[in-house]
This record gives structure tokens, sequence and C-alpha cells, in this order.
């Protein structure tokens, strides 16, 4: 076997390392671990140790575990891989450790770890499980063959190559020419095409110049940025350095959020490793190119994803948005040409320069490109992490990836591109997912949330939360922003608490075009989505809310009563105790009731009431003689 070289300074050093690492696993049996977060929520950590005492005893040199980030099927997971075959493994224990092993060593699998179809029928790989079968997954694909934490698992896979390619070829304007060829744009949120931020940055006067991984990764439900830092953080930092190269940029950042503790732990170590290689610093394989990179974690603001706010951030002042006028590509980090592209977005750039713009091209729709990631949680079967093509439609993940509506309840509505993000109704489940599509609807495309809502989704309280959200996450700056969705806030407050008007519909949706044409930020002239997408595709559930004091999917605690079904109560009392008011009343087998004076409308008695009863139900509306009174008012 070869021995490493100290430091990589040409392409054939790193082809040299490359064949090195293939050649020692070209006889190898490996077993591969998901142990990004989620996973590590399900226990893979005990899983690895078990199975990492399993190897030890077979004393079989071939035998090689693994622990690697995001397979993508968190609803299953541990999700376990066994390389050569492929054989997939899901909803993992430590206690099948042991058999894992076994029949690993035997080339067979372990059925009853497979995940079974329909039919009955037992998929032995990934491309045969219906959740991966329909995506495409580009940017995720090597993620159950990478060990976040080792270098040479990413340069075994062609990693930096790409840098290699483009420092040998010395055109810094043919990298942004590419870049712009293959119509990548930023995966942030904004979509605005990359190659062109890239070219305003070079052409900005100033220097130094700065380049920025922004995984400020806020999004309620959003975990796309995290599991491609966790899985392949090298993808991310080679694709930084191939744009700070076309920039002229010396100087990169990777601003973190703080709560991401096993990201930062990832990323530092691979900043390190490719420092270690001669990877980042003086001289990158004998180019002249110099590069340093700097990990910076954030405090925690939902504001500070914005680039002016981010850029204030590091610069160790409060994340605080400025004037657009004054662009990040001109005057970003201390008041130099800043370029800022959030993490999904470099981890697309070495794809691109090694397999050429065209092939990017080919994936996607005509103005939006390649694959994207999106988080699928919410009411649907099988959630996780997917990546699909531009232009599948809502239809396609929602049902053929995620596995329909959970418990055989309707689809009612699925939001996309978190608190900014709008939400789409059934009828638009047809709807291709791109950027320009997704804006029509009234919706966005964000970093790539999509949380699913079936029947028992309440659409005023679900706007009602995102506000809140939005709201509290204000940097208060601008007063567009500040004093605007706090009255929104109080217009929902009054809606859910049955206290609204007629015209407070006119006033909420007045007030979010208002607030959509004067804020200062991103944060403030999104917001509105969520609102007036609400107001357009279920206006019908405000107005029950405001005209009959009435929540259709009984949701709103000021609008709804819970009451006992005394055809079906038996007195068994498992409601009583659990009640915290005691507003439950009655005696031992006679029929209880509620005092509705006492209930505080939590729950409890519905949740505690057994199955083979269901006597306890919750009811909305106003009594027959209050409707007609308000349905006059609406009329006069």
């Amino acid at each position: 076997m070869m021995s490493t070289p100290t430091k990589i300074r040409s392409l054939e050093d790193l082809q040299a390392v490359a064949k090195d690492s293939q050649k020692s696993g070209t006889q190898s049996i490996t077993i591969s671990v998901c142990s990004d977060t989620s996973c590590l929520a399900y226990k893979s950590g005990p899983l690895h140790e078990a199975l990492k005492q399993e190897i030890e005893k077979k004393k079989d040199n071939r035998l090689v575990l693994k622990c690697t980030g995001c397979h993508g099927f968190c609803e299953r997971g541990p999700v376990v891989m066994v390389f050569p075959q492929g054989y997939c493994y899901l909803n993992v224990a430590a206690q099948d450790a042991a058999d894992i092993v076994e029949k690993a060593l035997q080339g067979k699998p372990v059925e009853r770890l497979l995940y079974k179809n329909e039919d009955g029928s037992l998929a032995q790989t990934k491309e045969e499980i219906p959740f991966y079968a329909h995506q495409q997954m580009v940017i995720l694909g090597d993620n159950p063959k990478i060990d976040p934490k080792s270098i040479q698992d990413y340069i075994n896979m062609g990693g930096y190559q790409a840098l290699a390619k483009v420092l040998a070829e010395a055109n810094p304007q043919k990298v942004i020419d590419q870049v712009k060829e293959s119509g990548l744009r930023g995966r942030g949120g904004g979509g605005f095409p990359t190659g062109l931020k890239w070219e305003f940055t070079r052409k900005a006067e100033g220097s130094p110049k700065y380049v920025i991984v922004n995984a400020d990764e806020g999004d309620p439900g959003a975990f796309m940025d995290r599991s491609i830092l966790d899985g392949n953080p090298h993808s991310v930092i080679e694709g930084l350095m191939i744009g700070a190269y076309a920039i002229g940029s010396n100087q990169g950042f990777i601003y973190i959020r703080q709560e991401y503790p096993l990201a930062v732990e990832i990323i530092r170590e691979a900043i390190a490793q490719a420092r270690e290689y001669g990877l980042i610093g003086q001289d990158i394989m004998g180019s002249g190119f110099h590069f340093d990179l700097k990990v910076h974690r954030g405090a925690g603001a939902f504001v500070s994803g914005e680039s002016s706010a981010l850029t204030s951030a590091i610069e160790g002042f409060v994340g605080e948005p400025r004037l657009k006028y004054i662009h990040t590509s001109d005057s970003g980090l201390w008041a130099k040409p800043t370029n800022l592209n959030n993490v999904e977005t470099w981890a697309n750039v070495p794809l691109i320069i090694k397999n050429g713009p065209q092939w990017f091209k080919k994936m996607g729709t005509e103005g939006s490109s390649g694959t994207k990631i999106f988080s699928l949680v919410g009411k649907v079967n099988n959630t996780g992490l997917v990546e699909v093509p531009m232009g599948i439609t809502l239809r396609d993940i929602i049902f053929n990836i995620g596995g329909g509506i959970k418990d055989g309840k309707q689809f009612k509505a699925v939001q996309t591109g978190g608190p900014s993000g709008g939400v789409l109704p059934a009828e638009l489940l047809d709807l291709p997912v791109d950027f320009d599509e997704l804006d029509k609807a009234g919706s966005m495309m964000g970093s790539g949330g999509m949380i699913v809502m079936d029947e028992t989704s309440c659409m005023v309280n679900v706007a009602h939360y995102f506000v809140k959200f939005l709201a509290d996450e204000s940097c208060g700056k601008c007063v567009p922003c500040r004093e605007g969705l706090r009255q929104i806030l109080y217009i929902y407050d009054r809606i859910i608490s049955g206290k609204a008007k007629e015209e407070d519909l006119k006033l909420l949706a007045d007030t979010a075009m208002l607030l959509e044409e004067a804020a200062l930020c991103a944060l403030g002239s999104t917001a509105p989505n969520i609102i007036l997408s609400t107001l357009k595709y279920f206006r019908e559930e405000y107005e029950a809310h405001i005209y009959y004091r009435r929540c259709p999917a009984l949701v709103c605690k000021p609008l709804i009563k819970y009451r006992i079904d005394e055809q079906k109560c038996t007195g068994c009392r498992v409601c009583v105790d659990p009640c915290p008011v005691d507003a439950i009343k009655g005696t031992p087998k006679k029929p209880h009731t509620v005092d509705q004076a006492l209930c505080t409308q939590c729950g409890t008695c519905e949740q505690v009431c057994p199955d083979k009863f269901s006597a306890v139900y919750r009811q909305t509306g106003l009594v027959e003689a209050e409707k007609v009174k308000v349905s006059n008012n609406k009329q006069n």
C-alpha cells in the first residue's frame, strides 16, 4: 500500500491518495450506519457499538464499519446499508448486530430487516424501496459511503478533483461561465442565479473579497443543510473554494447555527483535515492560490439568515439587516465585496465543474435546473430527507415518495418554503415544484422545508403559528415588520378566540400587503405569503371562525368545548383524576359531564377516554339562534 502524501501538491498527488484508498477497499465488506441527528435519536449510537463488538469477535479484516451522514429515510431509522451488495436495513436495533455481521460475511441479507412492499415482496436495496426509487440523489447519493470525519473517503469518491481541475486551468472567468451556463440558482430561498452573483462579486471594486457559507438554517421542520454538513462536509468546502478562486477571494467563513453541535464538530474536523493535506492554506496544489476558512457560530436568530444581518453577526454586531440598495456583493463583510450562498448551493458546485453544466441542466426545468433537497415532514407516512429533480409535482413527492397521508386521512395542504412560504391546497397537488411555479402559486421554494397537513389541521391556526414565529424572530429594526407583524398577530388572536369582526379580514389582507411592500428585509416582505395564501385558498375557514365562531378542524381552543356523550359514557371515571381543574363531574357507573365554567380545553379527558367508549368529543360553533344573528350582521 502506498503511503499517503503529507501534502497534496498536485492533481497527481490527489489521484494517488484516491487510488491508494480504493485499493484498500476492494475486498472490504462495509457496514454503513446512519449516525445523523435523527438516527442518533433512534439509538444508532448503541447500534454502532454493538456492530463494533460483533466485528471484533469475527477478527475478519474484510469487515469495515462506518458512521455516516443521513441516508434520508428518517421515519424508519436507524438505517444500515451493507456494501458491496447494497442491502438496506430499516428500523435496526442493537440486538440485530450479530445477524447483520454474520449475514454480511455470507453475502446474504437479513430478510426481517428489509423493507416490505405492499404486495409482500422484500426490497433488498435502496433502489427497490419506493421512498428512494422516485428520488434522484445527486448531492445525498454518496452519504451512505462516506464517513464525514474521513477526508480519504471523500477523495476516494472523486472529491477535490473539481478544485484541482479549476486550479490547473487557472481561468476564474471560465468557472463563473460554467456555473452561469448550468443555471444553478441559490438554494437558500431567493433563487438568485449563482453564477451571476459570483460575477458581480468578482467585478466589484475593493479587496479583500470574502465568501461565506450560510448554514443558518432556522426554518421549523427543516434540516437539509444540517444533513449535508453532517454527511458530506468536504463537498461544501470544495464548492466554497472553487467559488473563492473564481471570485478572487482568499478568506471564507462558514456561518452555522449554535443549535447544530454535531455539524459544527464535523465541519471543524473536515477543515482541519483539509488543512493537514494542504488543501487549505498557502499555495494550494502548487497553483499560487491561498485560502483560509473559519467557522462562525450563530446566536440562533432567524433573521441572521438574511445576508446583511449575517455579515453583521460575523463582524460581532447584532444580526440586523440593512437597506437593500447596498448589495452584499459590493459591500458586505467589513464593507468589502462578499458572496454568500447556502450549504446546498455550494455542494452543487463541484458536481457542475466535474460533470459539466449541460449535465446539470438536463435535470430539472428550463428555469430551475438541477435537483432540490426537501425535508418532508408533517402528516405524511414517510418523513425524511428527499432529493428530487426540479419540476417534480407535489403529488409525486407527497404520495409516491412520502407514501401518502398518515392514518388514512385526507390531504389538506402543504406548506413550502418555511415560515415565509405559503400553503398550497389539494387542487394544486399537480403543481411542478420549481422556483417560478411555487412563486406564482403564492408560496416559495425557500430553503426546502415541506410540511404536509391533513384534514385535522386548521389553516387559520397554522397561519397564526407562523406569524407568531416571525413576530418573535423579527429584529424590530424597521417599523413595517416590527409593528405590522404585531398588528397581524392581534388580528389572528381575535379570529381564533371568536372575537373578530368581518372587517378584520380586509384589515388582515391590507396589512399583509403593506408589509410585503415596505419591509426592510425578506423576513418581513415574505411573511405575508402564509397570510395571503391561506386567505386565498382557505377563506371559508376564516369566515367560519368569524361568522359562526366555529373551527372546522376542531383545533382553536377558545372555539371548542369538550363534552361527554351520555349514551356512551359508562361512568368508568378514567377521565376524572387526570383532569387538572376537576371539571369532570359525576358519580361512578353513571354518565359524567364537563363543567364548562372550569374547563380549560386542555383535551386530557379526550386523550384518556378508552377507545372502546370514545365518549368524550369536541364541539365547536355557535348555537343556531346565534348563527342567524351573526349571519344577519354579515348581510347588513
